[in-house]
């Protein structure tokens, strides 16, 4: 009669054991329910405990029992938790789950927005449109150059006073050359003039857009990296005409109808004569305004003669060839069209600003 009690025990632990696992909802639970049906002060431990006070064949038919529901047990308990942690698995990847699909906007078929060129790269390219419309073609030189094609082979030697005109960041001082960042993209003209006398290519009709570095201190109208573009003409019976003409055509072609040029005395090393040309101010169409100082004109860039010294200087015959060259800057060209008060806007990466244009 012991047995049978112990048997009908054990039965019911074994039963109520399997209904609490196969309800547990989730690994947590499922981790005290085993500790309940397993545990030290487990039903199935305390009946095991009650072995000692029965008889040598009811105690070993008693301990089978009891091993045989444990093992049940165990392994009903290992099959409930792969089968939780697959289904929790499953709902925090559910949760985590990003929509990754197409939502159309409140507005009827608004269409994506999308970015655009910065307002100086769109400057750039405009500026080359209207040049290869007028029958240049455009050329690149590299931004760190020697100190000859940066500045003695366009007749600045070292002891020249105009180097003080440049705050130039320097790679590496001395033999076997001086490298540096290019301070302009009158390099470039050296290059094309190089290479053209090389191959017997002359004559040059070219611009020259790209990077310039200069150790200034950044304000409203300077930037220590900013662009530039360079124009040459290198051709016979070149006057200065010539020059004045190609600048008014740039001006009208760039600027629109009605906008003028002219032309101040200036210096600059490697042409002669010199000039500093201007437009009509774009603020106030010549009318006089703050922006102007009330002058009614605007100074774009530099231009003048190529100076003998520098045909020379790459082996030109300045006596057969003649030519012209001119420069401004883009970002200040970029500044002045579309009245922009601080240059240093186009590089601080403010959205709100750049998306304007």
């Amino acid at each position: 009669m012991v047995t049978d009690n112990v048997d009908l025990d054990i039965e019911a632990i074994a039963t109520d054991g399997e209904r609490a696992i196969a309800s547990a909802a989730s690994t947590d639970a499922l981790g005290q329910v085993e500790t309940e049906l397993l545990g030290k002060r487990s039903t199935l431990t305390r009946a095991h405990r009650t072995l000692g006070s029965l008889g040598p064949e009811e105690r070993k038919e008693a301990g089978r029992r009891i091993n045989e529901v444990r093992e049940r047990l165990v392994g009903q308990v290992a099959a409930r938790r792969t089968e939780l942690a697959e289904a929790e698995r499953a709902q925090a990847l559910q949760a985590d789950r990003l929509d990754l699909t197409e939502v159309i906007p409140d507005t009827v078929l608004a269409p994506p927005s999308r970015g655009h060129l910065h307002l100086v790269t769109q400057a750039r390219a405009e500026l080359e449109d209207v040049f290869v419309g007028m029958g240049f073609t455009v050329a690149e030189g590299p931004e760190a150059e020697s100190d000859w094609y940066n500045f003695e082979a366009l007749n600045i030697p070292p002891s020249h006073p105009s180097r003080d005109m440049y705050d130039t960041m320097y790679l590496e001082v001395g033999e076997p050359e001086t490298v540096l960042l290019r301070t302009h993209t009158s390099p470039v003209q050296i290059h094309l003039m190089v290479a053209a006398v090389r191959d017997g290519t002359l004559p040059i009709h070219a611009v020259m857009p790209g990077k310039c570095f200069r150790l200034d201190t950044p304000d409203a109208t300077h930037l220590p990296v900013f662009n530039q573009i360079e124009g040459l003409v290198v051709d016979r019976d070149i006057t200065f005409g010539d020059l004045a003409g190609t600048i008014q055509i740039f001006t009208e072609a760039y600027f629109g109808p009605g906008m003028q040029s002219r032309l101040r005395p200036a210096y600059f090393p490697f042409t002669e004569p010199s000039a500093e040309f201007e437009i009509t101010c774009t603020i106030c169409l010549g009318e006089g305004c703050r922006t102007c100082s009330h002058t009614g004109w605007i100074e774009l860039g530099g231009c003048g003669m190529v100076d003998p010294a520098v045909f020379i200087a790459v082996g030109i015959d300045p006596s057969q060839w003649s030519g012209f060259a001119f420069g401004f800057g883009i970002d200040r060209l970029a500044q002045m069209r579309h009245e922009v008060p601080d240059m240093r806007s186009f590089v601080e990466n403010d959205i709100r600003f750049l998306s304007q244009f």
